[in-house]
């Protein structure tokens, strides 16, 4: 069965830890620092890959871990970065990330970064200085972002079927296609999408035949809105009709139901061009048939092309499938460049920074006082509260970010609890 949601939680690798060392060498009296930097952790990727076609295998796996960096040593060598985790989606891939933020992969090729890996910590040759020849702290790396990631397949299809159930969609598809989807007299017996190929020369089509829709299904009725999706994307829709409803339905009342479904659900698919196609023509008189076409092309007008078709005789199917060729246009491959893309060296990332705004309060029950904040949450995250040279390093950086500051202008005195990122310690202003 065609899966097309899915769940998934993604977490990108930690960033590896700094290191702390020094330079021990024989017949050298006084070694300094040669601790290395952590390497960043791996992203997760998302990759459009053409060779899927729905989202089965995520119902078998749905947590995507990728590799943390290496950590710093010694002699200056640095951690390895840690390897992007590539999670495959199929095109049509609609991805909504736990902050809202969403991405429609469509092209194969395509790639977006789903969850950034942490950076690595710093070790302490780098803070080495004129005045601190031999420090003794260096960085942890920070952990990578994690979240659920919300997917859902929209199938990517030229045409698409729609009708109410047992009108001869899938019929039609069968017919057209070699598609083979599950044909029956009775309702609702398409339950998932089905694609088929037309080809003529170097052309395709694919054809998506739409689950039977019922009256209220924009509204969730039936399984209106999981299977309304998948029309989205269409360029051109067919309308299939029983010239004849088996059942003694108005067929002008069945087209108002489905035209009414379509433009509620997405007005877009209202303006879509079509094709009606009058099934079944094999069960009633040729001159009612005819009758029929000319009745339906007035009731439309020119800009909708009505067709007699059979699906048992074979009748009107060349001649419909012509039409989609010819009213279906070929696909523009020939993408703008964007002003000064050469311009840009391959190797170039660029990454958001972190927000330095940040908030201070204190609760009046407690005494502590509350700093909130993604660049002193990172800060101090990155350091060893137990080290009192880190210690020292993190007052100094709160102070020329500001925040000792605006402590002391909420009354904050020498010895005072602080809590920042979860973790409570005191803070020397005067120091």
């Amino acid at each position: 069965m065609l899966a097309d949601r899915a769940r998934i939680e993604v977490q990108a690798g930690a960033g590896g830890n700094g290191c702390l060392s020094f330079r021990r060498e024989a017949h050298v009296p006084k070694g300094g620092p040669d601790g290395g930097d952590g390497g960043r952790g791996g992203d997760v990727v998302l990759l459009c890959d053409d060779s899927l076609r729905d989202l089965q295998s995520f119902k078998r796996k749905a947590h995507y871990r990728a590799e943390r960096g290496g950590h710093g040593q010694g002699a200056q060598r640095h951690g390895a970065d840690g390897d992007d985790l590539v999670v495959r989606v199929p095109p049509g891939t609609e991805v909504s990330r736990w902050d809202g933020t969403r991405y429609d992969l469509l092209r194969p090729g395509q790639r977006v970064s789903i969850a950034r890996g942490g950076s690595g910590g710093r070790g302490n040759k780098r803070f080495t200085t004129s005045v601190r020849q031999a420090p003794r702290l260096a960085e942890r790396g920070l952990p990578g972002e994690e979240g659920v990631v919300e997917l859902k397949l929209k199938l990517l299809a030229d045409v698409g079927l729609v009708g109410l159930p047992n009108a001869g969609k899938s019929s039609l598809q069968a017919r057209m296609t070699r598609a083979a989807p599950k044909i029956g007299a009775y309702p609702f017996t398409t339950l998932e999408p089905v694609l088929g190929t037309i080809e003529a020369g170097d052309r395709q089509l694919i054809i998506a035949d739409i689950p039977g829709l019922i009256e209220g299904a924009s509204e969730g009725a039936g399984l209106g809105h999981e299977f309304l999706a998948h029309v989205e994307r269409t360029r051109l829709l067919v309308h299939v009709l029983e010239v004849l409803p088996l059942d003694g339905s108005d067929p002008v009342e069945n087209h108002r139901v489905i035209e009414a479904e379509l433009a509620e659900h997405d007005p877009r698919l209202a303006a879509l061009p079509r094709v009606l196609a009058l099934s079944k023509v094999d069960l009633v008189p040729s001159e009612d048939a005819e009758a029929a076409v000319t009745e339906w092309q007035q009731r439309l007008g020119p800009d909708v092309l009505v067709l007699a078709t059979s699906s048992a005789t074979g009748e009107g199917i060349e001649q419909l499938k012509r039409e989609l060729l010819r009213l279906v246009p070929l696909a523009d491959e020939t993408h703008e460049e964007a002003a000064g893309e050469n311009d840009v060296a391959e190797f170039q990332v660029f990454r958001p920074a972190a927000k330095r705004s940040f908030e201070v309060w204190r609760d009046n029950e407690s005494g502590i006082f509350y700093v909130t904040g993604e660049a002193v949450e990172r800060l101090v995250m990155r350091h060893d509260l137990e080290n009192d040279e880190a210690l020292t390093h993190i007052e100094q950086r709160l102070r020329r970010m500001g925040v000792l500051s605006a402590l002391e202008q909420r009354g904050f005195q020498s010895g005072d609890d602080v809590e920042i990122g979860g973790i409570i310690f005191e803070l020397d202003p005067e120091g």
